[in-house]
């Protein structure tokens, strides 16, 4: 579970480099599908939808573990050409590369499963293995498809070597908010030789990537199981395929009127909400943490560690903690609501505040991994892979006053995080623009939608607002839970309410007749 919570709290870093403005009004839901089907008609000509795929093992060398573990599983790969711009097919071509399970009771297969985990931007080759150990009956029955996004993993990368993984937080004051200006135009900087690339890194491209795949294979629809951005690949694909799709899972949908640059502007008060459910765990183990023995003196200890690092950085092992880089760790506290997790984070917290009392203060070894992979080189040019899908589906605010306004305006409401998801990204200052402008998803394909209301990546709000957009979806919620993803324990622990709502749309079709509500008794 270390290891689990590490993974999820790079995911929340990775996050921190997220974006949004809101869509105009749309069209009817019948109108915008059929509207989106004829263009999917037109979308990548009969060379790449019926190339032949060579299927080989999935081990590229004695280190690649991954690879390993799938020619264990009996798993195939491959790799297909696609267009760098679908726009325009008769150009610069890529490779995408996947992997594939067959269904484990070949008499009852029924279809392609493709799974996306989200990011944006995390290679899913491998993740097929944790789908089938998560729901045997669902592989039983699908190929489980895993796919690199483009420029991902081993989907013809890209690498713009930026000498840290992410902007951080503007800190308390102008000083602060600068330097993370003149960081996020460095970065941006440095992916301006990828220029030829980068308007085509979008979701739009990537979703038109998976209509080829799935006509490659053979298969005249696909199914699909996306968790946290995987839903806004899904959304899309929904909207330019809508005749394509058979049953779809949307685990923690993300707002598909916001998504983009800006995104994590909405995340504030779902993180200080969750960073409250903490404080009064932690409170509740006062004697074990030594935080504070209410859940007031334990936000009191983090506001305490808050002011320290904005007057000198915190000297914790090796590293320095300063104002930029607090609030990323902080954040970890959305790794998950579990015992585990929330333990691993007071330890966590209880490092950084004996710093803040000038104590000496060795981190834990979750600590160790999250300040090493801050203070770090870009590993493998994930970062910079990640932002530039989200500069490439939504335009940012070119003007940077506009950041330091809302930060200033939200400072007082959002004490802990607000300087950390409304600061700027490098989106701002992005060598390129989009070559297309966001896309509208209105439509009225049958979807099932999950989530928790405590979701402090994909806020409650968000998932509220795919509902209506998808207009033939049901939504089951998982109330009272701080968790983002909710289905199959493949990120979060398990619920058996949520995992057999999935698992009877998946393996027998059977959508629920209404909207339904899940809980869930945690221990405390």
């Amino acid at each position: 579970m270390r290891g689990r919570r590490a993974v999820a709290a790079g995911a929340a870093m990775a996050a921190m480099l997220a974006g949004t403005v809101a869509a105009g009004a749309a069209p009817a839901a019948g109108a915008a599908r059929e509207a989106a089907g004829d263009r999917a008609e037109r979308d990548g000509p009969d060379r790449f939808r019926g190339q032949g795929i060579d299927w080989h093992r999935c081990r590229t060398g004695p280190d690649d573990v991954e690879g390993g573990l799938l020619d264990e599983a009996k798993a195939q790969c491959a790799e297909v050409t696609v267009p760098l711009d679908h726009r325009h097919p008769e150009g610069r071509t890529i490779k995408v590369a996947m992997s594939r399970l067959k269904a484990a009771d070949p008499a009852r297969r029924r279809g392609v499963l493709f799974y996306n985990p989200g990011g944006p931007g995390v290679p899913a080759m491998s993740l097929i293995l944790q789908v089938r150990k998560a729901a045997p009956e669902v592989a039983a029955r699908y190929d489980l498809i895993g796919m690199d996004p483009r420029f991902v993993g081993r989907s013809t990368p890209f690498d713009c070597g930026w000498p840290v993984p992410a902007v951080g937080s503007a800190g308390p004051d102008r000083r602060g908010f600068e330097r993370t200006a003149a960081l996020a135009k460095d970065l941006a900087s440095r992916c301006a030789v990828h220029r030829d690339v980068l308007p085509h890194a979008s979701t739009r491209n990537t979703a038109r990537d998976m209509d080829v795949i799935r006509a490659a294979l053979g298969e005249p629809k696909l199914s699909y199981l996306g968790s946290s951005y995987g839903t806004q690949l899904g959304m899309v694909y929904l909207q330019l395929f809508p005749r394509r799709a058979d049953r779809v899972v949307l685990d923690s949908a993300m707002n598909p009127d916001l998504f983009g640059p800006d995104l994590t502007r909405t995340q504030g008060p779902a993180v200080a909400a969750m960073t409250e459910d903490w404080a009064a765990w932690a409170a509740r183990r006062h004697d074990r943490y030594r935080l504070g023995s209410t859940p007031a003196g334990v936000m009191a200890t983090l506001r305490r560690i808050d002011r320290a690092a904005a007057r000198s950085p915190l000297k914790v092992g090796r590293h320095r903690v300063d104002s930029r880089m607090l609030p990323m760790i902080l954040f970890n506290v959305t790794a998950g609501d579990g015992p585990e997790a929330y333990g691993s984070f007071a330890a966590d917290v209880r490092v950084l505040n004996a710093a803040a009392r000038g104590a000496e203060a060795a981190p834990t070894p979750v600590l160790e991994e999250v300040l090493t992979g801050l203070s770090s080189p870009d590993a493998g040019g994930t970062a910079s892979v990640q932002t530039a899908i989200l500069c490439a589906d939504r335009a940012a605010s070119r003007d940077p006053e506009t950041y330091y306004r809302d930060i200033r305006a939200h400072r007082a409401a959002e004490p802990l995080f607000g300087a950390l998801t409304r600061n700027l990204t490098p989106c701002s200052f992005w060598p390129t623009a989009p070559a297309e402008p966001p896309t509208r998803v209105r439509n009225d394909v049958p979807v099932l939608m999950v989530g928790a209301t405590g979701d402090p990546g994909a806020v409650h709000a968000g998932q509220r607002a795919a509902h209506r957009a998808l207009a033939g979806s049901r939504l089951v919620t998982l109330r009272g839970v701080f968790r983002h993803t909710v289905y199959g324990g493949l990120f979060a622990p398990r619920n058996a309410c949520v995992d057999a709502a999935v698992e009877r749309y998946l393996v027998r079709g059977v959508m629920p007749a209404r909207d339904a509500v899940c809980s869930e008794a945690r221990p405390r």
